[in-house]
């Protein structure tokens, strides 16, 4: 299972929230080029940045900090947040990411995501399926659809999708583990390549969600507060 450190950017800043609440929001760290490159120099090979200011605006924000990061590190990134036209993931892909996730774009505009999937391939573009109470939700997660969250999947499964990051928003920044029902639902009735994220609060729960068969586990605020250390990290990468 891969290890995937987070990084969640709002108005510049390394931040976490809570549930998807951006009026509950903690900072960490000014610089996310400094923290990337901590999580580089501890042996992780994989982050997972999140452009949250571009998330909820609709429109990318943050790329030059994610070529900074491509630039100044050998991190292999998965970029999302404020992908919504063919120049925002021309302008991602060129800033350096190595996959970006379409979530929002996935439900306001399926012909334009599946374009993404034919022209960028299967193994770069990550279907991204958050959801609270089973709903997916969008920009930001601060709208709510009547999208079941696994019929999705599947329905995205069908047409080629590979890559799923499923985040169950009310466990999201809440270090009360992750959800692992909704995950072995998705397993049972896929053959998707889940990447686990929310929720995560100890090395306990890497173990759950490798033994389930998570293809990968995104993890922030565990690192942030010091729940999980880098060095036991690197110990799994």
């Amino acid at each position: 299972m891969r290890i995937i450190p987070a990084i969640d950017i709002l108005g510049g800043k390394c931040v976490r929230l809570s549930q998807g609440n951006y009026s509950q929001s903690t900072p960490y760290h000014e610089d996310p080029l400094e923290v990337a490159k901590a999580f580089e120099a501890h042996g992780i090979r994989y982050l997972h940045l999140v452009d949250l200011d571009g998330a909820k605006s609709g429109q990318l924000v943050h790329h030059k900090i994610l070529a900074k990061i491509a630039t100044q590190t050998s991190l292999s990134i998965d970029f999302g947040g404020g992908i919504n036209t063919a120049d925002d993931i021309r302008i991602a892909f060129e800033s350096g990411a190595a996959q970006i996730t379409g979530g929002s774009i996935a439900v306001a505009n399926r012909p334009l995501f599946l374009s993404w999937l034919n022209t960028y391939g299967p193994e770069r573009i990550i279907l991204g399926a958050d959801a609270k109470q089973r709903h997916i939700m969008t920009r930001g997660w601060q709208t709510a659809t009547d999208l079941d969250v696994v019929d999705f999947i599947m329905d995205y499964q069908a047409q080629g999708v590979q890559y799923v990051i499923c985040t169950d928003i009310s466990q999201d920044g809440m270090l009360a583990g992750p959800a692992l029902a909704l995950y072995e639902e998705i397993i049972a009735k896929t053959a998707i390549k889940l990447i686990a994220s929310g929720g995560i609060a100890d090395m306990g729960d890497l173990e759950k969600l490798r033994d389930i068969g998570c293809e990968g586990a995104i993890l922030g605020k565990a690192i942030y507060e010091q729940r999980i250390s880098l060095n036991s990290l690197a110990k799994l990468c």
